[in-house]
């Protein structure tokens, strides 16, 4: 049975228990199903299994390869940094969403159909925005609607590609699809809204730096990283995604260098490194497929650890902004150490993991003779050094001394970063780690004299070139307008066209349902010829306001006011029930005649 049991059900299934533990052995359980989960995943057997009949087809739970173990160790691995990290956290809601987003995106890793990715990748959107909304704050409401309408239009987009797919094909198989028709395309654009691709991808500019401290730490890892596999797996050779990732790779950097917010920084870099992995992916060769899924292993890592350090500064100052920040190396040493070999990885120094990865994507474009995809690349990583690898620590641990001394946060937040920091090493240095997992045979080494020197003067070029620029790079308190705007402005121009009218006829039909109907009709039972006079008065009323007429009101008013002691004869309480009767009575023949 253990062998069948997957790890997104492990996570799902836990998260659900949390709540009726307490203390000590809830924390203990936060730590133990990530390490279940692993354990689960490695007795599944090789190939489909967790076989599921569904109407006419079969769901497949449980589709192992390498593709999907490699993306499957690396979640993990994540996750469980992830929870170490949040065992300081007493709303325990924020672990039990963050441990459903991560089994919904084991699930969609390990899903061998259709039907059984878009169950769980409609789960990852919902278990994930709950991590932004409840925050509380007005920008965090507000980031979790446009965040969770985006994911919904992208959802709608994958779902009708795949019954269109399905109806074409007969098959509800996730695998090889290619650009062949209407079908995948839309599922193509399903995937790239979840991967950020511009212009679909300022939700996630704008909604990870709202979420909570654990919140952006988990979603940095699993939404973007889980549409790379579902792209590296339908699309791997599609041309049209090597020029989507250029544009990722360098439309991330120019927006991460504007930037102020530390998380915003970060989130822009996401954008930026996933870009490196949709080219790969793009170009479809085995060197570049496995620099691709070996980059989004090391990025979850090295992304994690520097959202971590950003949490950490949130999570003891309060702050966010870079021009609120600064000399803070003076109170949180080992914050800094943690935050600095992130920098390095994302930077590609030689010794960590970035390096043995990224270099293996450049060299594939190089080799099929893509000279300037490959020049592109490079650029890009020399900006990657200036906004993630230098920016983002100098403004907020150097710099202008703010001075602030907090404290290093708790001691499970810094081992949790200990974790994907060790980790971000222990690649660089025994790369083999990585690469014997990959989907391909790997036959590269990334340590020769010339990726080693170039890397380093590449590095060293951009370092000088930010220190010579810095004084045009000094933090300014500024808003960075992003592809968002045109939703945020559309949408509040299509809520003022359509809701405010609709707003009005609510409003309308309440007032007339709840207010004047009834009104009538207690009026009626107890008064009916009053009560007739006072509603033929009121029409009359209404039609010379609409005419443009000065009504006489004051005739109403007197009439309503001395109701229902009006001079006018009443009748029988007996008698109104029967009229009433008659009404409804009268009304019933003439519908059964027009039926």
């Amino acid at each position: 049975m253990t062998s069948f049991i997957p790890p997104s059900v492990v996570f799902i299934a836990g998260a659900f228990l949390l709540p009726f533990f307490k203390g000590k052995l809830q924390k203990f359980l936060i730590v133990l199903l990530p390490v279940l989960a692993f354990i689960s995943m490695h007795l599944l057997p090789t190939g489909n299994s967790g076989l599921v009949e569904f109407l006419e087809y079969i769901l497949v739970f449980n589709r192992v390869d390498r593709l999907s173990l490699v993306f499957g160790n690396v979640f993990i691995i994540m996750a469980f940094a992830g929870a170490i990290y949040s065992l300081h956290e007493k709303d325990i809601s924020q672990i039990i969403a963050a441990f459903i987003y991560v089994g919904s995106a084991l699930g969609a890793v390990f899903a061998g159909d259709y039907i059984t990715l878009y169950i769980f990748w409609e789960a990852m959107a919902f278990s994930s925005v709950y991590l932004i909304a409840i925050r509380k704050t007005d920008k965090a409401r507000g980031a979790s609607f446009r965040y969770i309408l985006v994911h919904l239009f992208g959802g709608m987009l994958l779902l009708a590609g795949i019954v269109i797919h399905i109806a074409s094909t007969g098959s509800s198989e996730f695998d090889f699809i290619g650009l062949n028709g209407l079908a995948s395309y839309l599922i193509l654009i399903g995937f790239a809204i979840n991967a950020a691709i511009p212009p679909l991808s300022a939700w996630l500019s704008d909604a990870y730096p709202e979420a909570t401290v654990i919140g952006t730490v988990f979603l940095s890892a699993f939404t973007t990283k889980t549409a790379v596999y579902t792209l590296a797996r339908a699309f791997p050779g599609t041309d049209i995604l090597i020029w989507a990732g250029i544009i990722m790779a360098l439309y991330g950097i120019v927006f991460a260098i504007l930037e102020n917010d530390m998380r915003r920084i970060l989130s822009y870099s996401i954008i930026n490194q996933v870009g490196f992995m949709v080219v790969g992916i793009g170009i479809g060769t085995p060197m570049a497929l496995n620099g691709a899924v070996s980059h989004a292993f090391a990025h979850i890592l090295y992304k994690g650890l520097l959202m971590m350090s950003a949490g950490a500064v949130l999570y003891t100052t309060g702050r966010s902004k870079c021009t609120e920040l600064g000399g803070l190396y003076k109170s949180m040493p080992i914050t800094l150490g943690l935050c600095l070999i992130g920098a390095a990885s994302i930077s590609a120094f030689p010794l960590t993991s970035g390096f043995v990865t990224k270099s293996m994507i450049a060299d594939a474009a190089a080799h099929e003779g893509l000279i300037t995809i490959w020049m592109l690349l490079t650029m890009a990583s020399a900006g990657v050094f200036l906004h993630a690898g230098i920016k983002f620590p100098y403004f907020v641990f150097f710099a202008k001394d703010s001075g602030l001394r907090p404290k290093e946060p708790p001691l499970n937040m810094l081992i949790g970063m200990g974790v994907p920091a060790f980790l971000c090493i222990f690649i660089g240095i025994f790369p083999q780690s990585v690469y014997q997992i990959l989907p391909f045979a790997v036959d590269y080494v990334p340590y020769t004299s010339y990726h080693v020197i170039t890397q380093l003067q590449l590095l060293m070029f951009s370092g000088l070139a930010f220190f010579v620029l810095l004084k045009y790079l000094q933090r300014t308190d500024t808003i960075t307008l992003d592809t968002d705007w045109f939703y945020r402005r559309g949408g509040q121009i299509v809520v003022n066209m359509v809701g405010t009218p609709l707003v009005h006829l609510s409003n309308s039909l309440s007032k007339t349902c709840f207010e004047t109907i009834p009104g009538f009709l207690i009026r009626f039972g107890e008064n009916p010829t009053a009560a007739i006079k006072i509603g033929v008065d009121t029409m009359a009323v209404w039609a010379d306001k609409k005419m443009g007429k000065t009504p006489p009101l004051k005739k109403l008013v007197r009439e309503k006011k001395i109701y229902p002691r009006s001079q006018i004869k009443p009748l029988s309480i007996g008698a109104g029930v029967a009229f009433i009767l008659f009404f409804f009575i009268m009304m019933f023949l003439i519908i059964l005649n027009i039926i």
